[in-house]
Order: structure tokens, then C-alpha cells, then sequence
């Protein structure tokens, strides 16, 4: 069988699997349905430095090959998070990442300073959050302002950061480059893409927010892209995402230049997604007589 770790930013994972935030909480909701222990890592819902109540309801919407959430990153904050979360964690042999979210460079930093102490393997930081300092828009959609909030996190943390990258930008490579001169030790990539459904019968919004993101196979193929195009463009490690279903999507983000993929709306669908993606993806490099999962990172011709 092939060796399917990897190692990024110097922590070996035993698997290139991990879950997307936001779509598997911090693990316990999935726990009675598959061994936590078979993933390469947990990245836990976005935490804030306090509760957030998320959006209004209704905050779900089906679409072809994929859905639309506002969920507004609804949390119980950082403290019930040290409480409760990392302790479950801890009981599996897996590593831990977690997606820290904000409203200011301030609310980022109080969740990074808590972070440092706390018995985790890196932080993935969220940019795709509105900054309430400048009216509402996104961290992550100003080259200038993702390579200054990087910057501050960076001066803080303690351990890997992680950014997340939003796919709702004139350009993927700017970001990324931003975000590397920033001194980001990783990325990730896509987060939702901005989308809207209207209930033609009633002419209302299916959503309360109005907006949502649009996550699901619908975006793979814009995920493969931009994965691609930020790899070209940094050399930072990448965790890829977006619209993985099945092996061969996690191969391909692979093979695009992803050192790691994250599955995310399929554990709505399938909670045992992770496990048959892992399982699917050690059949593909053994009949393809790879030794070592890592070798097909990038290496699309």
C-alpha cells in the first residue's frame, strides 16, 4: 500500500484529508458516524472571541450539483471552544486545525492569543469575514489588506497560520502573493462563491441573508483553477477545496498543486465522505503504482 502521509509546514499528517470548516463542526457531530481517527485532520468550525449568533433563518438553499449557506458563522465563541471542543479533539489520533474568525483585526488576534497555549497543530484564519472598520467588506478581496492582517496575525501566532483564501476576487494569484508576503505559512482554498436563489411562486429570497455561498460539484472545477493558479504563484503549501465528492476530486486538486485537500458539503450528504475519499485515494495510487501520495503533488503536465 502507499505511504499516503504528507508533511506541511513541518507537521506530518498520516493522510492528506481534512474537512472543511464549517461543514463537520468540531468533529463530536460526526463522531458516531466514522473513526475520527482515520483523518489526516480536524479543522473545526470558525471560533470568534465571543458567541455569534449567525444569520437569520432561513439560512439553507438546495442547488443543482450544490447548495447555498448563510450561515453567518454562528459559534459559541473561544472560551466554550478551549472548554469543551479541544478536549474531545485530543482523544483521537488526528491533528487539529482551527478556523479562527473575525470582525476586526482586533476580534482576530484576542482568538490567535488564545490559540498559542492551547494544544492545537495550526490555525486556519477565515478572510473571508466582513470588516466592520471598512464598511462591511471582506479582508480577504484587497491585496493590501490581506498581506496587512496577515502580517498582524502572523506577529502574534505561535503556531502554522493558515489562510483562506475567498474565491470572489479579480484575481487568485494577487491574493496568494499577498497573503505569502504577509508571512502566511499556508493556504487555503476556495472558500463559497457568492450566489443567490429567488422562490419564484412567493418572489421572495430563499435565503434571509439574500446572499449566500455556494459550495457543492458545482465549484470544483473553478476550485481546480484557482488551486492551480495559486500554486503557480506562491511557495507556500496549499490546502485545496471545493465541491469534493469523491477521489478523484482530491486527486485532482492534488495534482493541481494541493498538498492537502479538505471535503466539505458531501458530509451533509454522506457523513462517511472523508473515509471513502481516504480509502478511494490509497486504491488510486496503488493501481497507479504511486509509493507515496505526496509525489503527485503538482505534477499535472
Amino acid at each position: 500500500m502507499a505511504d499516503m502521509k504528507v508533511t506541511m509546514c513541518g507537521v506530518e499528517f498520516k493522510n492528506p484529508i481534512t474537512v472543511a470548516s464549517g461543514t463537520f463542526g468540531s468533529g463530536m457531530e460526526y463522531d458516531e458516524f466514522l473513526d475520527l481517527n482515520r483523518l489526516g485532520a480536524v479543522t473545526t468550525k470558525g471560533v470568534a472571541a465571543v458567541p455569534w449568533e449567525g444569520n437569520p433563518t432561513p439560512r439553507v438553499a438546495e442547488t443543482p450539483s450544490g447548495m447555498l449557506n448563510a450561515i453567518g458563522l454562528q459559534n459559541p465563541g473561544i472560551d466554550v471552544f478551549l472548554e469543551r471542543d479541544i478536549p474531545f479533539l485530543k482523544k483521537y489520533d488526528t491533528r487539529i486545525i482551527v478556523n479562527v474568525c473575525g470582525h476586526s483585526e482586533e476580534e482576530y488576534l484576542a482568538v490567535v492569543d488564545r490559540l498559542n497555549d492551547a494544544d492545537i497543530d495550526m490555525m486556519e484564519i477565515n478572510i473571508s469575514c466582513p470588516n466592520v472598520k471598512e464598511g462591511g467588506i471582506a479582508f480577504g478581496t484587497d491585496p493590501k489588506g490581506v498581506e496587512a492582517i496577515t502580517g498582524a496575525i502572523k506577529s502574534h501566532a505561535k503556531k502554522p497560520v493558515i489562510m483562506k483564501l475567498s474565491p470572489n476576487v479579480t484575481s487568485i494569484a494577487d491574493i496568494a502573493r499577498a497573503a505569502e508576503a504577509g508571512g502566511a505559512d499556508a493556504l487555503s482554498l476556495i472558500n463559497t462563491i457568492t450566489g443567490m436563489k429567488i422562490d419564484i411562486r412567493r418572489r421572495t429570497f430563499l435565503l434571509a441573508n439574500r446572499t449566500g455561498g455556494l459550495s457543492g460539484p458545482a465549484i470544483h472545477p473553478v476550485a481546480v483553477r484557482m488551486v492551480y493558479e495559486a500554486a503557480q504563484a506562491v511557495s507556500i503549501p496549499i490546502i485545496g477545496m471545493g465541491g469534493v465528492a469523491t477521489h478523484e476530486d482530491a486527486v485532482e486538486l492534488m495534482l493541481a498543486g494541493a498538498t492537502m485537500v479538505a471535503v466539505g458539503s458531501a458530509n451533509f450528504g454522506n457523513p462517511l465522505a472523508t473515509t471513502e475519499i481516504i480509502e478511494g485515494m490509497e486504491r488510486y495510487a496503488e493501481d497507479m503504482g504511486i509509493k507515496h501520495i505526496a509525489d503527485i503533488v503538482g505534477r499535472v503536465k
